[in-house]
């Protein structure tokens, strides 16, 4: 089975960076030490049949789906000495299948717990989780309920990598390279970045639906041609989103484009009516910033702007991004990405950046 990334013209940017790159920490807030970024790079790595993807708060985890697509398994490993692995497998099954999926390795079957019923989603104990990650990384095939098999080459190199990511080769904690270390000897997790939301503020006046878009945001060459790529579509151009952030400043979202199920908008920031609009800053772990979201909205109370844009309908890969308001700028405060379509669930979908 070869990995294989899907991408789409709607997607952000950040669907597109290449098994192997390791991330750069997003921009943080001028403000102060609030947001100081964790040291540790976002990274993503192809094992052959396996994909293994760590955090910068170093937290990993390793995939490999079915050669039909309808079929997963996700090893989850937590930073830092006590951690213990995950496991959790899904598929698409017939939607009158009931009861937990089975996860079986070179013929042995292995009990799980139901957690969702469509897609199935089953998770295998603590207790048996450690000995589940040792029969895949040595095991030949594996089958998750009646999909397709799925293939365990790369799955070994994939737990070591981790192992040394987290610092557990050689110790009794280690996926793979187990040793006589104690735990102890894994290092402790890596410090988050610290993000604190600006204040909440009165909306009175705003977010109200068919919202008038201020004059000086329809003069900017974007909107107008975010406007003309709208113009056959009038419920699209009503979908006009808008905040205030604090006495002097606002916040304003301009309609740009409508897929089959990815709806995008341009981000602004504005003096009091839409004055002076600048482009929003919304970074991500593996592109330029942009002022571009999918499928977006803006949560007063929290001050955060969140994002979930698709590769295909039933959401089983994209990004999901949320960005907090700090009173200077947004900052990005979670990224999980997807990139490979295998039919995971958003749930399980891996981490490439927190904050505290």
């Amino acid at each position: 089975m070869r990995l294989v990334t899907i991408t789409t013209g709607l997607m952000l940017a950040a669907c597109s960076a290449e098994p192997g790159a390791a991330a750069s920490p997003p921009g943080t807030d001028p403000a102060g030490p609030q947001t100081a970024a964790s040291e540790m790079p976002s990274e993503r790595r192809g094992f052959r049949d396996w994909m293994a993807v760590c955090d910068n708060g170093n937290a990993c985890f390793a995939f490999t789906a079915a050669t039909d697509g309808t079929g997963w398994i996700r090893i989850a490993q937590q930073p830092g000495p006590d951690a213990r692995p995950e496991v959790a497998v899904g598929y698409w099954a017939p939607e009158d299948q009931v009861g937990p999926p089975t996860l079986s390795v070179d013929g042995e079957v292995y009990a799980l717990t139901l957690i969702t019923d469509y897609p199935l989603v089953g998770e295998v104990s603590a207790a048996r989780a450690p000995d589940v990650v040792r029969a895949l990384a040595d095991g030949q095939a594996a089958q998750v309920g009646s999909a397709g098999e799925l293939s365990l080459s790369g799955a070994s190199a994939a737990l070591l990598w981790i192992d040394e990511r987290q610092g557990r080769l050689d110790t009794v904690t280690a996926l793979r390279r187990r040793g006589a270390k104690p735990a102890s000897a894994v290092p402790p997790p890596p410090p988050l970045p610290v993000v604190t939301p600006a204040p909440a503020v009165s909306q009175a006046g705003f977010g109200d639906k068919d919202q008038v878009l201020p004059a000086a945001l329809e003069a900017l060459p974007v909107v107008v041609a975010c406007r003309a790529d709208t113009a056959d579509t009038e419920w699209v151009q009503k979908e006009v989103m808008s905040a205030r952030l604090d006495a002097s400043t606002e916040l304003w979202a301009v309609p740009c484009f409508m897929g089959a199920y990815n709806m995008g908008h341009e981000w602004f920031i504005t003096g009091p009516g839409g004055r002076d609009p600048r482009p929003a800053r919304l970074t991500s772990t593996s592109d330029e910033p942009t002022a571009t979201t999918i499928n977006a909205g803006f949560a007063p109370e929290a001050r955060t702007i969140t994002a979930f844009a698709k590769a295909r309908g039933i959401s089983d890969c994209g990004t999901a991004s949320t960005w907090t308001w700090t009173g200077r700028e947004f900052v990005l405060t979670t990224e999980l990405e997807m990139p490979e379509c295998w039919g995971v669930p958003a749930d399980y979908w891996p981490t490439t950046w927190r904050t505290r």
